[in-house]
């Protein structure tokens, strides 16, 4: 018995596909620049203060994170550690189970995030937000979450 004849793509499937990989590629180093430029964070440097400024307590164990930035374990251990040696953040074992390990964000950290939004904001609205129509936002939101349902249900 032969295989089945792959599904190839249609033209409109094909376009779409490489305008959405180009997307991929491209905005993460025009947000990472605007971030390097003017606060000398990195784009998961910012995405994981902000991470922690979300959460209770500004804490969260170093596991979650990891998830939460789509990072290994060992990346963020030494992105922490950067942070901590600028005050941004630091380590401590988790009150709840001394084997996980919390991450906290400092008041300078918090300090430095809030300093750093405005900029950072204003960019993504500039390359992103303001060039979209509401209706395209939300179904850029849609199909997004679609597709992260559907790699989840595959994992």
């Amino acid at each position: 018995m032969s295989d089945p004849e792959p599904r190839w793509l249609t033209t409109e499937e094909l376009a779409a596909w490489r305008g959405f990989m180009k997307l991929l590629q491209r905005l993460p180093g025009a947000l990472d620049a605007q971030l390097q430029r003017d606060s000398q964070l990195s784009f998961l440097e910012y995405y994981v203060l902000a991470g922690l400024a979300d959460q209770p307590g500004r804490r969260m164990r170093m596991s979650d994170l990891a998830i939460l930035a789509n990072a290994e374990l060992s990346r963020l251990s030494h992105l922490v550690s950067r942070l901590e040696k600028r005050g941004l953040a630091t380590r401590e074992p988790d009150p709840a189970n001394g084997r996980y390990t919390h991450a906290i964000l400092t008041d300078a950290g918090y300090a430095y995030l809030a300093q750093a939004a405005p900029a950072h904001v204003a960019r993504v609205r500039d390359v992103f937000i303001d060039v979209l129509t509401p209706d395209e936002l939300r179904t850029l939101h849609h199909s997004a979450d679609k597709v992260i349902t559907r790699i989840d249900d595959l994992s």
